[in-house]
């Protein structure tokens, strides 16, 4: 699975990291990897497929746990072998549920038990994995330190002498519980599909090295579980491969927060360094985009409770009442434009969906400089309603736009990038019956 492309090296103030072999271009596939555990999110249990990780309206239980759930018999059998040991964990602490990292934690014990995935050839092995429990505030570690004891309570059944079993399954950093729930919790993956929503977490052993920066060089994108590392710029022999480990639109002081307390180091990268960004995303009237700063959290609450009629009608009116004084690059007016999308989108609201879509577009051109995912993404969701209400040229103008930023992030072959080219071509078939039909 590791490409020559590839090697471990000592990055200087970061510890370990990736970085390139050789030569690499950009939209190359850098490398791709299984998950050596994962799990689908239990928030999303219903409506994922646990062991594919295809969205459904409606999925086969296992009749045993009553949690994991299948597109269809071919899906479950494939899965048992995985399945049944969790299968008698979940059963012991029915009607309750594990934590997604107490499940993937135990999953991944499973995986170490049950040694057919080799996990020699990995870069970085599991010993080696931070778990950051030296550096952590107490308040967390006694949080994790709840998890550890659900993780011994949900394994009780099923491996009885857990800490024995672990003692010789498992590298000794990894044999307590909590380290083991901490290491977990600081180095797994979201998994998310192809519109980029959440499908579950996963731990990519090798991919743990990866080193974050704001402005990274490499982008993860997934398919079913695989992950694969593609390039956004061309790259240099030695040069550091860096992906980003949160969200990045957004300021710098929340950026390097929600760095800290996730995963315990203070960024400085070229970004954070030179505030890159941070002034336009506050331009426009402070007095006025205060207003939508402040009124966030209420409507992220009202998009947590899929109270989508009020909560288009709160952004509309937020919106509105701030007007031209500031602009649509404003990072508080792109939160809560997006958030009209969102909504119009469930109400079906296509027109107003439609324009909601089109106002975010050049300020996602500006805060996505290189190929992103997420700018890809928002660009196939406008050219869609574009398509549905038949403004064809615009459509296949927005649709290009999208598939050359996909081309690059996902790849020719990915399902994504497939259902793009099929939509240009359906552009481009409905714009010739157009102008036959007019001769």
């Amino acid at each position: 699975m590791m490409a020559p492309m590839l090697e471990r090296f000592v990055s200087p103030g970061k510890g370990n990291g990736l970085r390139a072999a050789g030569r690499i271009r950009k939209g190359e596939l850098v490398i791709s990897a299984e998950p050596l555990a994962c799990c689908v999110s239990n928030r999303l249990a219903k409506e994922v497929c646990h062991h594919c990780f295809t969205r459904h309206e409606s999925l086969l239980r296992c009749s045993q746990c009553k949690t994991a759930r299948y597109c269809n018999i071919t899906c479950q059998k494939r899965a048992w072998s995985g399945h049944k040991r969790e299968c008698k964990c979940l059963q012991s602490l029915l009607p309750r549920l594990p934590t997604d990292s107490v499940r993937l934690a135990a999953k991944l014990i499973f995986a170490l038990l049950s040694p057919s995935k080799s996990s020699s050839e990995e870069l970085y092995t599991l010993e080696e994995h931070e778990s950051h429990l030296t550096s952590m505030p107490e308040q967390k570690k006694q949080g994790l330190s709840q998890l550890a004891s659900m993780l011994e309570l949900y394994l009780q059944q099923e491996v009885p002498d857990l800490l024995q079993e672990m003692g010789s399954a498992l590298p000794p950093s990894c044999r307590e519980p909590l380290s083991l729930i901490a290491k977990v919790t600081c180095n797994c993956f979201t998994i998310s599909d192809g519109e980029l929503q959440e499908t579950g977490v996963g731990l990519y052993p090798s991919l743990s090295l990866l080193n974050h920066d704001c402005r990274p060089n490499c982008v993860m994108v997934f398919e079913g579980t695989k992950l694969e590392l593609r390039a956004v710029r061309d790259i240099d022999p030695e040069d550091e491969l860096t992906i980003s480990y949160i969200e990045t639109l957004s300021l710098t002081e929340d950026r390097q927060r929600q760095l800290e307390e996730q995963y315990h180091f203070t960024c400085h990268c070229q970004r954070c360094d030179s505030r890159d960004k941070d002034g336009l995303m506050l331009s426009g009237e402070e007095g006025k985009w205060r207003l939508l700063k402040e009124a966030l959290p209420r409507l992220e609450g009202l998009k947590a409770e899929s109270n989508w009629e009020t909560l288009l009608e709160s952004c509309s009116h937020l919106l509105s009442s701030v007007g031209g004084e500031v602009p649509e690059e404003n990072l508080y007016k792109l939160r809560i434009t997006d958030m009209a999308l969102d909504a119009s989108v469930h109400l079906g609201r296509w027109e107003e969906a439609m324009s909601y879509g089109v106002t975010t577009l050049p300020a996602y051109r500006q805060y996505y400089p290189d190929p992103h995912p997420v700018h890809g993404i928002q660009l196939m969701r406008v050219g869609k309603l574009q398509h549905y209400l038949e403004n064809i040229e615009d459509a296949l103008d927005t649709f290009k736009q999208a598939y050359e930023i996909v081309k690059f992030t996902h790849g020719e072959d990915h399902p994504l990038t497939t259902e793009l080219t099929m939509k240009m071509k359906e552009c481009h078939s409905e714009m010739d019956h157009h102008s036959s039909s007019r001769h």
